[in-house]
Parts: C-alpha cells; structure tokens; sequence
C-alpha cells in the first residue's frame, strides 16, 4: 500500500460512478486503505456500471443508486463527506454528437448539481474531478501541456470542460475545494467492454476475447499515451491527499507514446487477434483528433506520481482478468 493509505483510514468517501470502470477500482483501492465508502452510481444503461465489479467489496460498502441529474439525492449524497470522487459521466464521444442534450444532462447538470450541494451542505468537502484530454481537441503541439489551447472536437469535449469550470469557480469563488485530473486512454480489468462506447481499447479487447478481426481507422499510426487502471487509481488517491493540487488542472500520461498499430501488434503477440485497416468512418473521422500525448510533469513534481504498468504488461493483465470473467462482462 502507498505511503498515502494513512490518509484515508476512517475517511468518509464519496465514489460516484462507482460501479463504472475507474470508480469500481478506485472503490477497492478506498476500502483497502480504510476508508468508509459510499458508492453513487444511477446504472444509466449502456455507460458501463456493473455490480460485478465490486463483487469482492459489496459488503464493504454503500450503495446509492440515485440519479445525479436530481439534485436533491446528490444533496443527500454529499452530507457528511469528507473527500469525493466524481468520476460519474457521460464518456462516449460518438453518444455525445448523436445525443447532445443526454450528454449535457449527465455532463454539465449532473457536476453543477455536485459542486451547489457541497457548497450548500458540505463545504469542507474536497472534491477530485475526473476529466478528459479530449477537450485539447487537435493538439497545436506535443507533447500537450495544460496551458495548451482548449477547443474540443465533440460535444463530450465541451461539456467535460464545462464541468471543470464549475469546479475551479466554486473553488475559487466559495472555497468548496476541487482538483481537476485530465485523463487519457485508461484501461484495464472492469474495463466496460461490452459495446463500443468507452474507446477503442475496450473494442479491441472485446474483438480478441471473441476471437474476431480488429478493425484499425486510418493507418494506424496515430500516436496515443495509455494508462493502465492501477496508475490511474494511484494518481487520483494521490491528487487528493496532496494540498498543493488544490484548485489546478492536471494531465495523467505516459513516457510511452504508442501507436494504434503498435497497440494491436502488442494484442496479437498474447491473443493471436487478426487486422485489418479500414479507412476512417466519416462520423469518427469528423471528429479524430490525430497524435496525442501529454505532458504530465506538473502533476510529478507536486505528487511523485509516476505510471509503473507498461502497455504490454497491462494489456496482458487485462486479457487474463477478462477470460477469467468473461460471463460477467459479455454475457
């Protein structure tokens, strides 16, 4: 356990989307450190919310189904919390452009709603806000560092942008305290791999589990930076229990940039999957972003953080997870 587990031992946290991927993980690693932890999570259909995912921690934890699109539950949710997590959201990029206004609902309405209820019954309470490096839209240069132009590409881009300036204003403005962490291409066990709504990683995990071609948009050589979930997990605690983080905007990385077609040559070596390059659909083409990679020194020099799983490691890690329980993600 990392040096900080002390400081959450008896802690009273708030995971939202806490069935989801990241908070799930993020749930597990709270409970093991100590924490007394309440799970939010409303199970919108498709998003990825799954009881097994904290299988070996339901009888640790709270649950709260609540829709945080309803105000007067997140009231009730955030009362008496020291620390939150709101990982809660609307992910696909797709989704967002096909349904702008379900997207601005569970963005924007949904982190206004969190930010007002601490601010009316829990202003003490620090808040970490999970992000995305999709509100960059087309890198200016690389690698990206935060000061970098915002201009997002999609409406998930703009409405996860929207959320941060809610809690950098309620920060600034009525002390309810908040850090922002833009996260990049996370992945790993209870990844949602059951559609195709939580990235192409999810995609080519689910294609090599049913033993099906991967499909690879444009020429592969897109450059991306891919965290696996442990680090991910082990940033947020980190993020939290660092004051210095405390109203800053943050990106996670890695010092590996990869490309798509390094990434599925790394699947093949462990699953024997198949590919083939297609040219881009027009609607993902719209809305593609090119290379990617971030600069994440500012968050290293104020936390120590630093990614420990290669993408090689991580991808077989996560391969062996989901053939272990394969029922409880495909079926």
């Amino acid at each position: 356990m990392s040096t900080y587990a002390t400081f959450y031992q008896g802690k009273r946290v708030l995971v939202t989307g806490g069935l989801g991927f990241i908070g799930s993980s993020l749930s597990m690693a709270l409970v093991q450190a100590g924490a007394q932890v309440t799970v939010l999570d409303s199970l919108v259909e498709h998003h990825g919310g799954n009881w097994q995912n904290i299988k070996t921690i339901r009888d640790q934890v709270e649950v709260n189904t609540h829709d945080m699109r309803q105000f007067a539950d997140v009231c009730e949710a955030v009362k008496n919390k020291d620390y939150i997590f709101h990982l809660a959201g609307q992910v696909s990029h797709g989704d967002s452009m096909r349904e702008p206004l379900s997207d601005l609902q569970i963005n924007c309405v949904s982190s206004m709603n969190l930010v007002e209820a601490c601010r009316q019954f829990n202003p003490s309470a620090i808040t970490v806000y999970t992000s995305t490096r999709q509100v960059y839209g087309v890198p200016i240069s690389l690698p990206v560092r935060e000061d970098h132009p915002v201009l997002p590409v999609d409406v998930n881009g703009i409405n996860k942008l929207a959320a941060e300036y809610y809690h950098l204003l309620y920060h600034r403005v009525y002390d309810v305290r908040s850090t922002v962490l833009r996260l990049t291409n996370t992945y790993g066990p209870r990844l949602q791999i059951k559609n195709d709504r939580q990235g192409f990683i999810s995609v080519f995990v689910r294609k090599c589990l049913n033993n099906e071609p991967i499909k690879i948009f444009g020429d592969g050589t897109q450059l991306r930076d891919f965290n696996y979930i442990d680090d991910v997990v082990d940033a947020l605690l980190l993020s939290l229990a660092t004051p210095s983080c405390l109203g800053k905007v943050f990106n996670l990385g890695s010092k590996q940039h990869q490309s798509v077609l390094d990434l599925v040559k790394i699947l093949q070596k462990i699953s024997a999957v198949q590919y083939e390059i297609v040219p881009f659909p027009q609607d993902k083409k719209l809305i593609d972003i090119g290379d990617y990679y971030g600069d994440f020194s500012a968050f290293v020099e104020r936390t120590g953080w630093q990614p420990k799983v290669d993408l090689a490691d991580g991808l077989k890690q996560t391969l062996e997870y989901f053939k272990q329980y394969r029922s409880d993600y495909l079926s």
